[in-house]
């Protein structure tokens, strides 16, 4: 398993306030960002190369 201590997360722009569906996030790692669920954050984290990262929230942002 990866050592994620360094990891600095915050919860995306897009999730809701009110304990719907949301995810947090950490791009503060060398060549990676981490995405996770708020609310099973032990459940397992998904890792992307940044530039994939970059490309799925531009195509988020489209719809």
């Amino acid at each position: 398993m990866d050592d994620l201590t360094g990891a600095r997360w915050r919860k995306s722009t897009r999730s809701s306030g009110n304990g719907g569906a949301c995810v947090e996030v950490a791009d503060n790692l060398p060549g990676r960002v981490l995405v996770r669920d708020t609310k099973d954050r032990d459940g397992g984290t998904l890792t992307f190369a940044p530039e994939a990262w970059r490309a799925f929230v531009g195509l988020a942002r489209q719809s």
